[in-house]
């Protein structure tokens, strides 16, 4: 920014000194040091003598000017440029780095401190989504759309999938490594492509059938291969899959009902992450009676543990920082790389997640993963591709 203030005041500040020199200049009246002059010879080539100096330094101020506004024009455009690819780059850092914190973190407090009240971690964290968005709201740090009866009737059943997708997402990653939980969730991209290719009429080419043909290889090979295999984990795992893709499908058809439910007639992200999050609250209450996990968190020690409160309410902080950074990372760049990068992101988590958690794995096992992660990243290139070639064939 600074940097742009000072291009810009560069060509403004010698314009006035120049303009300034030209009124010195003119203000100097000839004339009546022409009428001193007798001879009109003389007054003739005084005349045109002042006319030319007038003209040469009007062009040579005019031919420095309009080079000083070139080289401003340029160091805007690179100061654009810079600015724009540092926005990306810092924006993929952060959505990086939340997400992973966010999983690696989940799993520390599931694992580590052995917790076994998921639905009460995930009713905790999105409600501290929910403080922290209507606070930025109302001191108009943000905008979201205010909440009323028929939007949230018309909500209701994606927010009935997304509560579905957090709780077993938890559940998983209880019993699941990290790397395993990775590789599995690619299974979530079989899952929404059958689903728009039924629901939507979506046909997709040979490059992303053969990315989903061998993410599911990988999960096949990683489940069996598998050291710490638990089939109560796969289990809710396989179930997070089918919603997860149910969520992002069913997304697309409550949208447009949901936008008309607003007084916008919009419903930005912002929005959105409050109505899921406050949606969230009753009915996970809800849960954690019909699952019993009151009795579990009157006799458990942790409440006690402040240690405890700092980890799970950072987790809540990194939940809602996922929500933030993936729209900064969206807007900055696009789809496809944002897609791209998050299928490179799992690579890193997995390798972390082996290592933190000393994951007994063999070499069949991290193969299979290794495979299975490079297998989503060609199936984000081949949803690049398949991007480029619709948009093309369109226009």
């Amino acid at each position: 920014m600074e940097s742009r203030v000072v291009a810009l005041s560069v060509p403004d500040a010698i314009k006035v000194t120049r303009n300034g020199e030209k009124i010195g200049f003119t203000n100097h009246d000839p004339n009546g040091m022409v009428d001193q002059i007798a001879s009109p010879l003389r007054r003739e080539v005084f005349n045109r003598s002042t006319s030319m100096m007038k003209s040469v330094f009007n062009d040579e101020s005019d031919l420095e000017e309009g080079k000083l506004e070139k080289d401003t024009d340029k160091l805007i455009r690179g100061g654009k440029l810079v600015k724009i690819h540092n926005q990306a780059v810092l924006s993929g850092l952060a959505y990086c780095i939340s997400s992973c914190s966010m999983i690696l973190v989940n799993k520390f407090v599931l694992s580590s401190y052995d917790f076994d009240a998921g639905i009460s971690l995930m009713v905790y964290q999105n409600l501290v989504s929910v403080v922290i968005v209507s606070f930025l709201s109302f001191w108009g740090i943000i905008s979201t759309e205010p909440v009323r009866w028929r939007l949230i009737r018309s909500w209701l059943p994606v927010n009935f999938i997304f509560v579905g997708m957090l709780i077993t997402s938890i559940f998983s990653l209880k019993y699941i490594n990290v790397a395993m939980v990775t590789v599995l969730k690619n299974v979530t991209n079989v899952i929404t492509a059958l689903g728009e290719m039924y629901l939507f009429k979506k046909h997709h080419d040979r490059r992303v059938w053969a990315a989903l043909f061998l993410m599911i290889i990988s999960a096949i090979c990683g489940g069996i291969t598998d050291l710490s295999f638990h089939a109560v984990g796969y289990a809710w795992q396989i179930i997070n899959c089918f919603l997860t893709a149910s969520y992002s499908l069913t997304l697309r058809r409550v949208m447009d009902t949901a936008k008309q439910a607003t007084k916008s007639g919009s419903l930005n992200e912002f929005s959105m992450v409050l109505l899921n999050n406050m949606l969230s609250l009753p009915l996970g209450i809800l849960l954690i009676f019909a699952f019993n996990e009151v009795d579990y968190l009157i006799n458990t020690p942790l409440l006690r543990m402040p240690t405890f409160w700092l980890v799970v309410t950072f987790s809540g902080l990194l939940g809602l920082a996922i929500s933030f950074t993936s729209m900064w990372f969206l807007h900055q760049t696009g789809a496809t790389t944002y897609s791209l990068v998050g299928s490179l992101n799992k690579i890193p988590l997995s390798i972390t997640g082996i290592l933190l958690f000393k994951v007994p794995t063999s070499f069949q096992n991290f193969t299979s993963i290794i495979f299975g992660l490079l297998a989503g990243v060609f199936f984000a290139k081949a949803k690049m591709l398949e991007r480029t070639q619709s948009s093309t064939t369109a226009k």
